[in-house]
């Protein structure tokens, strides 16, 4: 039996509480659904004193990141809203340089990357964070090539990943690396994930892209037609749904989302049709099953239409395509 594989997560004062906890959550269930070696996981900080999360939630360290001693086989900083502070506290740094040296993989969640950026470690490297955060990231350190668009990258033995819950798509990644997706599919089942997004699907969804639409009853439909992809989404369907004509409805979703309900309904089922592509071994009449579309003739031209490329295409291409022209940006009416 191989010895444990040690993972040390680094917190401090305004850590996000879950970019610990969708880490250290998953790394368990992986354990007990039988991960050989287990992972043994630590929670360190400096000094060892209790890290208060953003949430006012202290953290109890279990190791002082002073007295850690390598090899480690994964060392993960979180992020969370004290990150330039814990960026700037030499003391951290230091540890989190020197732990590096010793560690088959280092990670970051979030804001995270900042941490890791300022020990060096992502010096000459692609490297993302949360998209609110990458500009300022890339200005403070011009030697790190900041993409923010993926969940997360790898980039060599570094992985950094977006934010929040992208620290799930990140650890379910390098579970399937470790033990092999059969695995990680079982962790994902557990904490009963809708799938395990792949590292290149986009941040942002094309639906949240935009700010939500001012009007209450085109925000109800929008959610509805993400939900229900398989049910009737037609115009008229909607429009009874929402108690309006189709006139109306029309004219709602042009002032709102800048498209059609027709456009809006394709869209949201091409979206979750190319995630499932990327993510999943299914073929395309069982994706487009399973997203609402009538044939894996009509999926395959949806994406022809938004991405340039056929499902088959897109399967075998390193990168999720960006979309042509993402909702919200059509000529009302066109």
């Amino acid at each position: 039996m191989q010895s444990a594989r040690r993972i040390l997560i680094v917190a401090y004062d305004d850590s996000q509480i879950l970019d610990v906890a969708c880490p250290s959550g998953a790394l368990d269930i992986a354990n007990r659904y039988g991960a050989e070696p287990p992972y043994e996981i630590e929670l360190g900080t400096v000094g060892r004193a209790p890290a208060r999360s953003s949430s006012g939630i202290a953290l109890g360290a279990g190791r002082s990141l002073e007295t850690v001693a390598g090899p480690l086989d994964t060392l993960l900083v979180a992020g969370g809203a004290g990150y330039a502070r814990a960026a700037a506290d030499a003391r951290l740094v230091a540890q989190v340089r020197r732990l590096a040296r010793t560690s088959r993989r280092i990670a970051s969640v979030c804001t995270g990357a900042y941490v890791l950026a300022a020990a060096g470690l992502l010096d000459h490297r692609r490297a993302t964070t949360h998209w609110g955060y990458g500009a300022e990231l890339a200005a403070q350190h011009p030697a790190v090539a900041v993409d923010t668009a993926p969940l997360y990258v790898r980039d060599g033995n570094v992985y950094t990943s977006a934010g929040v819950t992208s620290a799930l798509d990140l650890t379910l990644s390098l579970i399937e690396d470790d033990h092999g997706p059969t695995l990680a599919r079982a962790v994902a089942r557990e904490l009963v994930s809708y799938l395990h997004r792949p590292a290149d699907q986009a941040q942002i969804s094309m639906f949240l892209a935009a700010p939500p639409p001012g009007d209450r009853l085109v925000r109800d439909l929008a959610a509805h037609i993400s939900a229900h992809l398989t049910e009737d989404l037609s115009p008229a369907a909607l429009a009874a749904r929402a108690g309006v004509s189709t006139r109306h409805l029309t004219r709602l979703f042009g002032a709102h989302l800048g498209t059609t309900p027709a456009r809006a309904v394709r869209a949201a089922r091409t979206e979750a049709a190319a995630h499932l592509v990327r993510s999943s071994e299914l073929s395309l009449a069982a994706i487009a099953r399973r997203c609402g579309f009538g044939s894996a003739q009509t999926l395959r031209q949806a994406f022809l239409d938004a991405y340039g490329v056929s499902g088959d295409t897109m399967r075998k291409m390193p990168d999720m395509p960006r979309p042509r022209q993402a909702p919200g940006r059509q000529t009302p009416g066109a």
